[in-house]
């Protein structure tokens, strides 16, 4: 056994992934599963559940992969009673379910409120009451991971509801951290900023954003380029694993140092500043006098 077999406590423990089967989620279930941890993973889209079932099964581990909607009580409830019937435990959850669409507050709606709500901070909720009663009736600790975003700590204009319920995951997970601590039940959170998958490509409608070209990531990423899938199952692994055993109540931000950025940018030829540099500027009066693209 290496240094971190030994120290991870990984191998043979069992983990709940709402949303686990496609893009984030499935690189998260992977990474653990490589980590000798059984997995229990429900995800809304079909054809994902049937790839990660396959390749789960072809590598020949015992895993269960339910198609449904984790924002559906009854669907995250046949989960939880599937993975204690097959395993006899529960020890790590991994909330990844979430997702948005831009509009301005004004132009919402209480009905996109309510599915805002419900797809981001709603389900984290039954989730965390499902798991932690198993957790402390087997007395053996346990690690509750939610997936949020750097919006929970910014400002994000066209995304208020959405950073609102994210934030509220936040605060959610730090009360409940202290609740169950006595228990060594663990609650955090991992807050990235822009991980490209398949969903945020639907979500861009095909384009490209500004912050995923080599240029665009090299001004707003201060580490000068997008993150990766791996750089937020890394962290999750972390957190599941005995070496974070001392942490809870927290937040890590796999984000390339945009949060501690915060609205400074690495402008070409000019470098750090909180402000459009002088060239940009230029460009952009030229642009609206004579109507040319910036």
């Amino acid at each position: 056994m290496n240094w971190f077999d030994e120290r991870s406590g990984l191998d043979g423990t069992v983990a709940v992934i709402t949303g686990g089967a496609g893009g984030l989620g499935e690189g998260v279930a992977l990474d653990l599963v490589a980590n000798g941890v059984h997995p229990a993973v429900i995800d809304i889209d079909p054809a994902a559940g049937d790839g990660l079932r396959r390749v789960l099964a072809e590598g020949g581990h015992d895993a269960i992969v339910h198609s449904g909607d984790a924002r559906d009580p009854e669907a995250l409830d046949g989960l939880f009673t599937a993975a204690t019937e097959r395993w006899g435990r529960i020890d790590t959850l991994v909330n990844i379910v979430g997702g948005t669409f831009r509009a301005d507050f004004v132009d919402s709606t209480p009905r996109g409120w309510d599915a805002l709500l419900r797809t981001n901070f709603h389900h984290v909720l039954h989730a965390c009451s499902l798991a932690v009663p198993r957790m402390q009736a087997a007395g053996r600790g346990g690690s509750i991971i939610n997936i949020t975003t750097i919006e929970a700590h910014r400002a994000a204009p066209g995304f208020a509801v959405y950073s609102a319920a994210k934030a509220a995951v936040e605060q959610f997970s730090r009360t409940l951290a202290v609740e169950v601590a006595p228990d060594r039940i663990r609650v955090n959170n991992v807050a990235p900023d822009f991980v490209p998958t398949p969903n945020l490509a639907r979500f861009g409608h095909g384009e490209t954003p500004p912050m995923a070209t080599p240029a665009g990531a090299r001004i707003a990423i201060p580490m000068g380029r997008v993150g990766a899938v791996s750089d937020i199952s890394n962290a999750v692994v972390f957190l599941a694993s005995g070496l974070s055993s001392y942490i809870t109540g927290t937040t890590l931000h796999p984000d390339g140092g945009t949060l501690a950025s915060s609205g400074w940018f690495n402008w070409p030829e000019s470098g750090w500043a909180n402000f459009a540099p002088t060239s940009v500027l230029a460009r952009l009066n030229t642009a609206t006098t004579d109507g040319s693209e910036v």
